[in-house]
């Protein structure tokens, strides 16, 4: 019995993801490596000083539709291979040169020296570039410092001394989405009564408040248009949202050059993670209109009922100052928006200067008791 022939089957290829751009562009004119300078907009060397504009690209950012981004771990989307350093403190994963292996974590001030390794993820699709040079940034932070009466003196001094800051492309989600909303709930309106109480032992007619609750139903329906999620956890979230708000109509589509002479950190919140807490947002506004809606001095909500639609979303990259320091033991890190110069970061106190604080307070209050009793 002749035994049919199979042909053999070739094991499928996985799809290949592209490595990321080189962040690196050496100088036409003498070789040396250039920067992205930020208040002119173009490439600049600073060895030989020759420039080169950067043109924004003009083609539209695209909003890649959620479930494309979801779908077999993300493989739909476009994707980039990077080399990343892992901090052990803060478990940031920061883009480093390929010819650097041990460095400084810009984000809690941790030498790194190993766990490099290659991270794969989404492609960014747009970056807000650097509006801020460092020495501006510099400034702002030291302003935002000495409006600290009780941060220590060692530290303001330490900080002021110029020490080199960071310039880092922080990632974040940003999320579109379709809504319409129906929801049952009771409407509450103020109305008084007179009633009649005893003060000092006598009867006295007084407004007492009461709540007339009507039931109502009804429906609301909005557009969310960029609601942005912070896609790392290497920075405290409460600083990172202290640095809101973001103008991001200042995006342009993602180019490799206004990355030149910044560092790049990969997302560590998933896409899907972040649109739960894209959600989570949307559901507090969308509570707000229906409560707009249902009027009244007081309003009820016993039923929720949204529908989602036409949910985007985008890869993005916004510009943040970074300095961190280590002082007495401790790290103490201050954030710059790179956009608009608003500073958020650690708040140290100084003990001496609370105790200070605190024997003038007694000082001045025994001086004003003493003051009052002689003019009594």
């Amino acid at each position: 019995m002749k035994v049919p022939v199979v042909p053999r089957r070739e094991p499928e290829r996985p799809r290949e993801i592209p490595k990321t751009e080189d962040h690196r562009f050496p100088c036409e004119a003498c070789g040396g490596d250039m920067r992205f300078e930020p208040a002119a907009g173009r490439m600049v060397c600073d060895h030989c000083g020759n420039s080169v504009d950067v043109t924004p690209a003009r083609a539209p950012i695209r909003e890649i539709d959620i479930r494309e981004g979801l779908q077999d771990g993300a493989g739909g989307a476009e994707q980039e291979e990077t080399r990343v350093l892992d901090c052990p403190n803060c478990s940031a994963q920061v883009e480093f040169d390929p010819d650097v292996h041990a460095a400084e974590c810009p984000f809690c001030a941790t030498p790194v020296v190993t766990g490099t390794g290659v991270n794969r993820h989404i492609k960014p699709g747009a970056v807000l570039p650097f509006a801020l040079e460092e020495p501006q940034a510099h400034e702002a932070m030291n302003r935002w410092l000495g409006s600290l009466w009780f941060a220590p003196n060692g530290l303001q001094r330490y900080a002021k001394k110029g020490r080199k800051m960071s310039g880092i492309y922080v990632p974040f989600w940003t999320f579109d989405a379709r809504t319409e909303t129906s929801y049952s709930g009771q409407r509450g309106d103020t109305y008084f009564v007179r009633r009649t109480v005893m003060r000092d032992g006598k009867p006295v007619s007084v407004q007492v408040p009461k709540i007339r609750w009507t039931p109502r139903r009804g429906r609301v329906a909005r557009f969310f248009d960029d609601v942005v999620v912070l896609a790392s956890k290497s920075l405290p979230k409460s600083h990172t949202d202290a640095l809101e708000p973001w103008d991001l109509s200042g995006l342009s589509p993602y180019a490799p050059q206004f990355l030149a002479g910044f560092r790049a950190e990969a997302y560590q919140v998933a896409l899907e993670e972040g649109f739960r807490e894209a959600r989570t947002r949307m559901d507090a506004v969308i509570a707000r209109d229906v409560r707009m809606d249902i009027g009244g001095d007081q309003q009820r909500i016993t039923a929720l009922d949204t529908r989602i639609s036409d949910v985007t979303f985008k890869h993005v990259l916004l510009p943040v100052w970074i300095a961190a320091y280590k002082y007495r033991g401790e790290t103490f890190r201050f954030v710059v928006n790179g956009q608009t110069g608003r500073v958020q970061g650690e708040r140290p106190y100084s003990a001496i200067k609370i105790t200070i604080a605190v024997i003038l307070g007694l000082i001045v209050a025994a001086i004003v008791g003493f003051i009052a009793s002689q003019t009594q």
